[in-house]
């Protein structure tokens, strides 16, 4: 039995965005969140989200930030940027993260390892060395909702499980668990946020640089621990060869 053509249509709905997109493009710098965020609103959410989790070129996008920064924007009278609604930034953020993962998932398992081969970008060789360490060490299902935690690695570990023939039903379940607590638990950090500071405007872009910084720590942490391991490795290899 055949699947559906899932990679023509995530490419029909890449063309799509990109059509919907295409008035504000020049306008936009699609790495800032606040921009992204007054160009598009929660449609923008959903699309950038979308890319990030499914696609490999979105590997790049801002989505911590652009999540944290959706919440703030969702407080009324306490900054000068676009208001948002709350459940429409939830709404969008949840179907943007869920579908992209999916979609992600069903690239890889139609287009195998080597559409991972074709990348030459190194972040994300080193995204896919990560997510393949997370899923042998934690198992798939704390290793697919980990992973929605950690940049570069939420884009790439979804076509990977599609490769490696993780059972759709099982990431289905996690990617279902960890993409909604990390959509809905970024906005409402920045709501929350928000709503307990008064003049935020004032606190903005500080604050968007410290959720990038908080960000990237898990990545920090695994290549500590990677060069930790190999040098350890490597002592170990050279102990034993001393000993014979």
């Amino acid at each position: 039995m055949r699947g559906p053509p899932i990679v023509p249509f995530a490419s029909s709905l890449t063309a799509l965005a990109g059509h919907a997109l295409a008035g504000h493009a020049l306008a936009v710098n699609v790495l800032d969140a606040s921009s992204l965020l007054a160009a598009f609103g929660a449609l923008g959410i959903a699309v950038v989200l979308f890319a990030e989790t499914g696609l490999l070129v979105g590997f790049f996008l801002p989505g911590d930030s652009l999540l944290f920064t959706a919440g703030l924007l969702c407080v009324s009278g306490t900054h000068s940027g676009p208001h948002l609604v709350l459940w429409q930034v939830i709404l969008a953020a949840v179907a943007g993260a869920l579908i992209g993962a999916q979609v992600g998932y069903l690239i890889g398992a139609r287009g195998g390892r080597a559409l991972l081969a074709r990348n030459k970008r190194k972040s994300l060789t080193k995204g896919v060395e990560r997510a393949e360490e997370l899923l042998s060490k934690y198992g798939y299902g704390k290793a697919i909702v980990l992973a929605r935690f950690i940049p570069v690695v939420r884009t790439v570990l979804n076509p990977l499980a599609g490769v490696l023939e993780v059972p759709v039903r099982t990431f289905t379940l996690w990617q279902v668990v960890g993409g909604t607590v990390w959509a809905v638990g970024v906005v409402l950090a920045g709501y929350a946020l928000g709503s307990s500071v008064p003049n935020i405007d004032n606190y903005l872009l500080p604050i968007i640089g410290l959720v990038v910084v908080v960000s990237v720590i898990p990545i920090a942490l695994e290549l500590l621990r990677a060069r930790r391991e190999a040098r350890q490795s490597g002592s170990d290899q050279q102990d034993g060869g001393a000993a014979r």
